[in-house]
């Protein structure tokens, strides 16, 4: 069985940063801090992990902010390493005897956000270095929040840092809906002030950084698709493959819904010129078994056919209704009057975000955002 996630940050994590912060302060209280930061810690999850271990730091670091980051600076392992393609090596489980980096510093980053407020390019300073050893995207957005002009003007210097990992917060921590982090309401509403930005890193060297660009796109077509689908249309135009691959992810979630600029942008804004036919291996199927689709394409065109063929699950929820979810299917050229057929098992299975309840059920098959034909099965407990 699997290690449980919470368990990432464990004893040993407190220790390791009682052993560090001692090294750099010898005054440092270190048998108060790792009593308050493993005080039961055995029966919290992990976000309450982290933000424990950031209380004992609020407890035993100076009150003094410049001095109490200073502290954490000296505290720090060297800047985590980045492979050729600019990834980071082991991220998550990065741990080093010369100092911290890893879990613990998600704690840290708390710390300063918390202290941080009435030095704000103490704070940011700060932040920069931490960033280094993992991500401070969380400890980042209350700043942006609360200070949008300094903080955005600072992380806009960021921008051509030498460090991938610093890049990559200039994106990461101002994304509108980042996930398990503060949302930034103001730029839910208009992301305008982060557009240079991604403008100016979306060719960044680093997959590590662009794959954040495409996140934090995808997070503004959420609430702003035109805008997304214009992005793509003018940023298409003699793009290098890692940008077009930058904006196929940035534009995942509108493609999956149909979104017929956004297609349009990618050449797939015309429906099918021919016959589909949806086919299904079974109409009852039991949870946690498979139902195959097969697909039959046939076109009347004399022209060959770019094609995005998805297909919707209509699931039953718990009260009898149905809610859809978008699965990717294929994308291919159709040729002048050419029939293909396309096979695909669906899982049924259920996952940790979805419980799959029996009824009736319904599978739509989309070609270029468009529904062209549906088939039923019923699934059973």
């Amino acid at each position: 069985m699997a290690e449980p996630f919470k368990n990432l940050i464990n004893a040993g994590t407190v220790a390791r940063a009682g052993q560090h912060l001692q090294r750099v302060w010898p005054g440092f209280d270190r048998p108060r801090f790792e009593q308050s930061a493993g005080h039961g810690l055995e029966a919290l999850e992990f976000k309450a992990r982290a933000m424990q271990l950031a209380d004992a730091l609020e407890a035993t670091l100076p009150p003094d902010f410049d001095a109490a980051a200073n502290l954490l600076e000296a505290s720090l392992a060297p800047p985590i390493p980045l492979d050729a393609q600019g990834e980071p090596s082991a991220l998550s489980a990065a741990q080093s005897e010369a100092g911290l980096s890893g879990w613990v510093v998600w704690s840290m980053g708390d710390f300063v956000a918390r202290r941080g407020m009435a030095d704000v390019p103490r704070a940011l300073r700060c932040l920069h270095a931490l960033t280094q050893r993992f991500s401070a995207e969380f400890a980042i957005r209350p700043f942006i929040q609360r200070h949008p002009d300094t903080t955005l003007t600072t992380i806009s210097t960021w921008v051509n840092d030498p460090s991938a990992h610093v890049r990559r917060l200039v994106s990461e921590g101002s994304r509108p809906r980042l996930p398990w982090g503060l949302r930034l309401q103001a730029l839910v509403a208009d992301p305008a002030p982060t557009l240079p930005l991604l403008r100016a890193l979306q060719d960044d060297p680093s997959a590590y950084v662009r794959r954040s660009v495409a996140n934090h796109l995808n997070d503004i077509a959420k609430d702003h698709p035109e805008l997304v689908a214009d992005w793509v249309h003018q940023h298409l135009r003699a793009a290098s493959p890692a940008r077009t691959a930058l904006l196929r992810h940035a534009s995942r979630s509108l493609i999956k819904q149909g979104h017929a600029p956004t297609l349009s942008a990618w050449g797939l804004g015309q429906g099918l010129r021919g016959t589909v036919l949806l086919g299904l291996s079974t109409t009852r199927a039991a949870v946690g078994g498979e139902i195959a689709l097969a697909v039959s394409l046939a076109s009347s065109s004399p022209e060959p056919q770019d094609l995005l063929v998805d297909y919707v699950v209509h699931h039953v929820r718990a009260n009898g209704s149905t809610s859809p979810k978008v699965f990717k299917g294929w994308k291919l050229t159709l040729g002048p009057g050419e029939q293909r057929t396309l096979g695909k098992r669906h899982s049924l299975r259920p996952v940790t975000t979805r419980v799959l309840y029996p009824g009736q059920h319904r599978i739509e098959l989309q070609v270029n955002g468009q529904t062209l034909a549906q088939a039923d099965f019923e699934l059973l407990n």
